[in-house]
């Protein structure tokens, strides 16, 4: 296969040569390194790559170049080549320009001359980039191939799992799809069971469960060792943060996922007020790198893996698994988040998979091009998922039911949302049902001055909040009359300390009545839910877990 291409612009010869030899003393041996002088001769230079069927992974682009500035090569070359990385060559000068850059074509990254040493401020930046850039290209034909119905539940499961375990793979639909037929054919079942999940190596699953997939897809679901010093319950911002902390402090860690790593967060299409990404980063993005960073510190994360339970044993602790198993501990840090509060509507249950859904991936936006879509909810999660449609869907309705998206939505979210042409925002607005024959067609609505109407859409999309997933903490540790895990203050908030207690100290901050159990991200009472916010609650909850270690 031909190498992907890294583009090169620059009109200073200087210049040009000291990136073009640093490039290739990095990257020559993976990719292609393409050099010109002008913007001009830049789009030629993708015209002729294209012609050729060779991908382009990045572009670095000088800013300032007579009769094209480096915006404005990018702003014709993101129409020919979207999904390459784009990164501008600035001086300090040209700053304001680089934010303008940012805003109107989406720059990934601005890098100041000079860049030297290029192993502090070059590569990383660019080793960042491309990893980014692999990691969301479709799907190679010879990878998995799902062949499923576009309504049916059992397909929306598997596609979904694989997508938020950042697994690439490619649908086919057995009703529109001539290569679906065509695998089917091959099988000779006359009546296959739906949907089939095709593997590189020629291999079939039919209507695979999560715990099928996990086995094949490389997922780890058995502990190896009986005992470790922490086990984190949810592989969120909140678990991971605990698991890369707790990890590089030398604690034997392990993690324990239902779903997929990255929780909540990992499906946000953008999420742009995180410390250190100017340009947002996607949920998808921020997910893979932390799990590959706990990972690569030492940290075991098991999934798919439910908990059952925890059992408490003078100082050591329990997790009871739903499959019976059981890993011992130190120590445990609960931040196992929210679970969706689903619609009490008629008609949802039956049409749940087939058009009602409850989050978004970027997979699934996908295949509502030129139809109408309902996001329901006031918060960022609904205006995330809300743009991630806007790309594709004809229309976009935005049901809030307070009278603001004001109130509960970030302000950089809110511009975006009603600066977007296909977006419309319904305020005081509710389901009232849900129809359809096989698949959603129609929703009716319920507004504030108590009228009602109904609107033709093939895709309902819930955010209407989530209760704590603490049904495994039942008699276990002290919760508020909504489920959410008390720690510190909120435990002695009358100057005692919970019933039982066993030291001679108060809780810490994060500890919950439990010695020795702990609570980060969503699922703590009082907790603010944001993103930087689980990851540094997760951080402090490692400082914690040693203090306690310590004394104990």
């Amino acid at each position: 296969m031909t190498k992907p291409a890294i583009l090169v612009i620059d009109d200073d010869p200087h210049v040009r040569s000291a990136v073009t030899d640093d490039l290739r003393a990095i990257y020559a041996r993976d990719y292609r390194i393409v050099v010109t002088d002008s913007g001009a001769s830049g789009l030629a230079a993708v015209a002729e790559l294209q012609r050729r069927g060779d991908d382009i992974a990045l572009f670095l682009v000088d800013e300032r170049m007579p009769e094209m500035t480096g915006t404005q090569f990018l702003l014709q070359a993101r129409e020919l080549v979207p999904d390459a990385k784009k990164v501008l060559l600035t001086a300090y000068a040209d700053t304001d320009a680089a934010i303008r850059s940012i805003n109107e074509v989406g720059l990934d990254h601005y890098l100041l001359k000079p860049w030297y040493p290029p192993e502090d401020s070059l590569y990383p930046v660019l080793d960042d980039l491309l990893e980014d850039w692999h990691a969301s290209r479709p799907a190679a034909f010879d990878g998995i191939r799902i062949v499923g119905a576009r309504w049916s539940a059992a397909t929306h499961d598997v596609k979904d799992f694989l997508a938020r375990n950042l697994v690439p793979y490619r649908f086919l639909d057995v009703e529109r799809d001539a290569d679906a037929r065509r695998l089917l054919a091959a099988r000779g079942e006359a009546e296959p069971i739906l949907p089939l999940v095709f593997f590189s190596d020629g291999s079939v699953l039919s209507q695979p469960n999560a715990h099928e997939l996990a086995g094949r897809i490389g997922l780890r679901s058995r502990a190896s060792a009986p005992f470790y010093d922490l086990v984190i319950v949810g592989a969120g911002p909140a678990g991971l943060a605990g698991a890369v902390y707790g990890a590089s402090e030398g604690l034997r860690v392990a993690v324990l996922e239902m779903q997929a790593t990255g929780g909540q967060a990992g499906t946000s299409s953008r999420i742009e007020n995180y410390l250190g990404f100017p340009n947002g980063i996607s949920g998808t993005d921020l997910t893979r790198r932390a799990t590959a960073q706990a990972a690569r510190l030492g940290a075991e994360i098991l999934s798919p893996v439910e908990v059952a339970t925890l059992r408490v044993e003078g100082g050591g602790r329990t997790v009871v698994l739903s499959d019976g198993a059981e890993l011992g501990c130190h120590t445990v840090l609960v931040a196992s988040g929210m679970k969706v509060r689903h619609l009490g509507v008629p008609g949802y249950e039956r049409l749940h998979g087939a058009g009602v859904f409850y989050g978004a991936t970027l997979a699934e936006a996908a295949s509502y091009k030129g139809e109408r879509v309902i996001v329901v909810g006031g918060a960022n999660s609904a205006g995330q998922a809300a743009m991630m449609f806007s790309r594709f869907a004809a229309e976009v309705l935005l049901l809030v039911r307070g009278p603001s998206i004001h109130h509960r939505m970030s302000r950089y979210l809110v511009d975006q949302v009603e600066a977007t042409a296909v977006i419309r925002v319904l305020t005081s607005t509710q389901v009232q049902g849900v129809g359809g024959d096989e698949h959603l067609e129609r929703v009716e609505l319920r507004h504030g001055d108590g009228t009602t109407s109904t609107v033709e859409a093939t895709g309902l999309f819930v955010f209407v909040g989530a209760v704590p997933h603490t049904d495994f903490l039942t008699g276990v540790v002290a919760v508020n009359p909504h489920g959410f895990v008390l720690t510190g203050p909120d435990i002695t908030g009358d100057g005692s300390r919970p019933p039982g207690w066993p030291l001679q100290r108060d809780p810490y901050l994060l500890e919950c009545s439990v010695p020795g159990i702990f609570a980060a991200g969503d699922v703590r009472h009082g907790a603010v839910r944001r993103v930087a916010s689980a990851v540094g609650q997760g951080a402090i909850a490692i400082s914690l877990v040693h203090q306690h270690l310590a004394t104990a």
